[in-house]
């Protein structure tokens, strides 16, 4: 069938970093100067490189046989990459269990920009392909393979070996990996393979055992063998086989006839037969099966019951695994298997290691900190896997230096990725090559009883199928796995590791277990796994790895048997001062369970747990030439800047020691804006210890501008501004001893108040102990309201929240910026007394209020700013009585009123009530008082008459006050 193609368009991005500069004109310039450095590099660098190649991608269907000697056809959905030289040999791409050719897009390219052709396609019962799932049946998926080698060979694009023989590697992961494996011993076609965190055994896959009991070990049984004691992994199972029933309808398997060998039961036919053979297809979602063949349907369904595997059901998984034909394979063979997979693990890649290099297959073997809970491959594994294909299909370049490699997984960098590096061991150990060494770690405790719930409830956690990494990657989620229900599990724990302890692999340890009671039909079930235990008792379970065993006879007397467990493979560095611990236990969450109660007694026999350390030496590359001109500039660049900020440093550590008491002194500070804006003009006043000072002054005054100065935020044009005797600027360490509320808050809503002001404080790197975070609630008067979360919360409370954080660490300086905004008069009331009570300890605070009557209730002080100058400061009550009128509260007005009018100089005299208003112009207010009192008046109260809002009109003037 011929193919149609379009050409696929290549983009490449370059991406620059934004740099932070500095602040300050030299800092600056010195930032800039690095940066054109960079770029320069950088510029020489890429100008250096090819172009990537392009290539073609073309989309067309092939059809297979659905079965063998059937004249029913299921069509492939698949897609060409075409490199431009050309011929070239092939890979071929499959892809994992659930996915489709989409999946692999990207390993496509990759590989197409390599120079291979590479052919993707969907397999049987995915994507837009036809027919039914069969979990790479040898009749149908991996006949499905060997028909698009057939299609491979016919392309003149694809170089061959010989007539209908392709020069063809395969590679894919998972369910992909399997097929590469089935193909290669299956189609003598095959040149390399490469497979990726797959399977051996999908009977061992779905239902280990890991545990040996009188020599022989049930989790690799002899081949054709019968084994029923695994234990059914049902959280993996249940994924995959929801990945097959829930498939969208209308897709291609909604559209195939039905298959051979899938033909209704006798229950379908006596309903009218099942959807497919009405002419619907199988329906997702109607359909029990959804995609899968009826065989594979009532697999599941068979072991899904009670967990155990009936003949019919073991004898169908080993058929569809690698395990039955890797006695055939003999091309050579990557195999990389990922150290973070409860899927399939390191035993897996293990077997078939063995097993290909008996057949005379060469074998290398590579782990990498990935796996179906880590995640795939990345591009620099990717590269790897391209480096071995191409090696083995062109003959050009030396081999990949694979042999056995494992990566270690290290503690997380500043960007939060885990660090990691590789390790070259002289050889693979599973192969018999003496390798791995045995470290004996002592482990202690007694003789425990454990409990297996009646109905398996509660189970213990180990993690969650799928999702294992990213819970081990957020503290605040991997707290919820690694559970461990009490009286349900045995535990037995090392001393600490004197030094650095790497193990690789599958550690042993000898139980002893015994029945105090009645044992469950199918036999003793126990889970084991091996913790890290660090100093300060935090746990980690590494790659979420648990081994089940079954125990199928106990005696009923209670007397014990040994048994050897073998845990699952890992490869973890156990760190000095750290603890290894083995726990067993009776449920696991993941694994179906015995629901009949019953009471086990574990021992350790031996009290040895032996770990397998495989020594080898740390992989390097050569000089990544570009790379180190990069770091190099950027280390010039942060040399620069590191000597600015050191000058700068210097000259904000310069003290004044006559200011050393003083909390705050301005001195001829101005802010000029390009385009002539001048916020704020020649400012200068100081603030004593103990004041609390208002800072008044009408909209576009500077009051903001100068509060961003003092914290530091801007830079003045000239002036400056002294804390405590240092001069403040941009990251000075004397803002440490300033608290502050300017422009706003912002709180995390979903965290409570107290939660927000750790947060906060932790966000500052000072110690927890400093920061009086209960001082400040006590301050702020937020009661129990600090435990709900904050979207709770009144504006009144986050203002007063805001105040509690700014008074974090009990600040000598506070600084304020309209802390009432938003209020009602109750809450403004409340925000007065809060402010009171700081400045009660002896501290002092800077406030920038509109509310000029509160301020007057509040403030012991003033400074009155207007068009970014000073024009009044001082003492409130010096600011209102700065004019001469005044109040006299009587008991006779009228009589009062002539009084003051006869007395020389008063003027504007005015009644309201019983208060009397005059214009003293001067006048003590002593001798007013005195001339009511020879008049027969009775004076109750006298003062000035003004209030601060009058005084503050008078100086910015009426009709500037907006």
């Amino acid at each position: 069938m011929p193919l149609t193609g379009s050409q696929q368009t290549s983009h490449t991005v370059n991406f620059v970093p934004r740099v932070p500069f500095p602040p300050g004109r030299r800092a600056r310039l010195a930032a800039l100067v690095g940066v054109v450095v960079l770029l320069a590099a950088g510029i020489v660098w890429f100008s250096g490189e090819d172009d990537p190649p392009t290539f073609d991608t073309r989309v067309a269907t092939v059809d297979a046989a659905a079965a063998p000697g059937s004249a029913e056809r299921v069509q492939l959905d698949v897609t060409l990459y075409v490199p431009e030289r050309t011929p070239a040999p092939a890979v071929l791409l499959p892809h994992g269990f659930g996915g489709s050719k989409d999946s692999v897009t990207e390993q496509a390219r990759e590989l197409s920009e390599r120079g291979f052709v590479v052919l993707t396609y969907s397999a049987r019962g995915f994507g837009e392909s036809t027919g039914r799932i069969a979990l790479n049946d040898p009749d149908r998926e991996v006949a499905d393979a060997s028909r698009l080698l057939d299609y491979l060979a016919g392309l003149p694009e694809v170089l061959r070996d010989g007539a209908n023989d392709p020069r063809v590697g395969v590679t894919g992961a998972s369910y992909g990996g399997a097929l590469a494996l089935l193909l290669a011993g299956t189609d003598r076609r095959v040149d390399v393979i490469a497979p990726v965190m797959t399977y051996n055994d999908l009977a061992q896959g779905l239902l280990p055992n890991a545990a040996t009991r009188d020599g022989v070990e049930a989790r690799t049984p002899a081949p054709g063998a019968f084994a029923p004691d695994g234990v059914f992994k049902s959280g993996w199972a249940g994924l995959l086989f929801s990945a097959g029933t829930g498939l969208p309808a209308g897709t291609g398997a909604g559209r195939e006839a039905i298959e051979p060998g899938d033909e209704p039961d006798e229950n379908e036919a006596a309903q009218g037969g099942s959807a497919a053979a009405q002419g619907a297809g199988p329906r997702p979602g109607a359909d029990p099966c959804g995609r899968f063949t009826r065989e594979v349907c009532r697999a599941y369904q068979d072991v899904a019951v009670d967990g155990q595997a009936s003949p019919a059901t073991t004898e169908l998984l080993r058929r569809v695994s690698p395990r039955s034909v890797t006695d055939r394979i003999t091309v050579p063979t990557l195999l990389v298997q990922g150290e973070h997979d409860t899927l399939f693990g390191l035993d897996q890649a293990d077997a078939n290691a063995r097993q290909i290099a008996a057949a005379g297959g060469p074998v290398s073997v590579l782990w990498y900190t990935g796996g179906h809970d880590g995640g795939a491959p990345g591009p620099q594994l990717r590269s790897t896997i391209a480096d071995f294909l191409g090696h083995h299909l062109t003959g050009e370049g030396d081999a990949p230096g694979i042999g056995f490699t494992y990566q270690v997984q290290g503690s997380l960098r500043t960007d939060g990725a885990p660090s990691v590096r590789d390790v070259r061991a002289p050889a693979y150990p599973g192969l018999g090559s003496g390798a791995t060494e045995r470290a004996d770690v002592a482990l202690a405790g007694p003789e425990q009883a454990v409990v297996n719930p009646p109905g398996g409830v509660p189970a213990a956690v180990s993690g969650l199928p799928g999702l294992n990494g990213v819970v081990a990657n957020s503290s605040r989620l991997s707290g919820l796995f690694t559970v461990d229900p009490p009286t349900q599990s045995a535990t037995f724990t090392s001393q600490p590791v004197d030094s650095q302890l790497l193990a690789t692999g599958s550690a042993t340890v000898r139980l002893r277990v015994s029945a105090a009671g009645n044992v469950p039909d199918g036999g003793a079930v126990l889970f084991a796994k091996l913790y890290d235990v660090s100093p300060n008792g935090v746990r980690s379970l590494p790659g979420n790895a648990v081994a089940p065993l079954r125990i199928p006879r106990l005696p009923a007397d209670g007397s014990p048997v040994e048994v050897t467990v073998t845990l699952p493979g890992i490869v973890r560095p156990f760190e000095s001062g750290h603890r290894l611990q083995l726990v067993v236990g009776t449920t696991d969450q993941g694994y179906t369970t015995p629901v009949e109660p019953a009471t086990y007694r574990i021992s350790l026999a031996g009290g040895t747990l032996r770990v397998p350390v495989v020594p080898g030496n740390a992989v390097t590359s050569g000089w990544p030439v570009p790379q180190l001109i990069g770091i190099g500039g950027a280390l010039a660049l942060a040399a620069a800047v590191a000597a600015v900020a050191a000058v700068r440093r210097r000259r904000s550590h310069r003290v004044d020691p006559e200011l050393a008491g003083t909390p705050l002194v301005i001195n001829g500070l101005t802010k000029s804006y390009p385009g002539g804006l001048t916020a704020v003009r020649d400012l200068s006043f100081r603030v004593e210890p103990g004041q609390v000072l208002g800072l008044l002054g009408p909209n576009g005054a500077g009051k903001t501008t100068t509060l961003r100065m003092l914290m530091g935020l801007i830079a003045p044009t000239e002036g400056e501004i002294r804390v405590f005797g240092y001069p403040v600027g941009p990251g000075a360490p004397v803002l440490s001893r300033i608290g502050s509320f300017v422009e706003g808050s912002g709180f995390l809503p979903h965290l409570s108040g107290e939660a927000n002001l750790k947060l906060y404080w932790a966000a500052t790197g000072r110690p927890e102990q400093r920061a009086h975070v209960a001082e400040a609630l006590e301050i702020a008067g937020l009661g129990d309201a600090v435990q709900r979360k904050v979207r709770t919360y009144s504006q009144g409370m986050r203002q007063r929240l805001a105040i509690a954080q700014a008074m974090l660490g009990l600040p000598e300086l506070l600084v304020l910026d309209e802390p009432t905004n938003g209020l009602d008069p109750p809450q403004i009331h409340q925000m007065r007394e809060v402010l009171r009570r700081y400045a009660a300890t002896g501290r002092t605070v800077v406030v920038s209020s509109h509310l000029l009557a509160e301020v007057e209730q509040t403030c012991t002080h003033v400074v009155v700013m207007h068009r970014g100058r000073l024009v009044a400061s001082g003492e409130v009550a010096e600011i209102v009585a700065a004019g001469g009128e005044a109040t006299f509260r009587v008991d006779r007005p009228e009589a009062a009123a002539e009084a003051l009018r006869a007395v020389g100089g008063v003027s504007g005299v005015d009644i309201e009530g019983q208060l009397v208003h005059a214009d003293l112009d001067g006048l003590p207010r002593s001798r007013a008082v005195a001339a009511l009192v020879e008049a027969g008046v009775s004076v109750e109260q006298a003062g000035p008459r003004r209030r601060l809002e009058d005084a503050f009109l008078q100086l910015v003037g009426e009709g500037d006050g907006t």
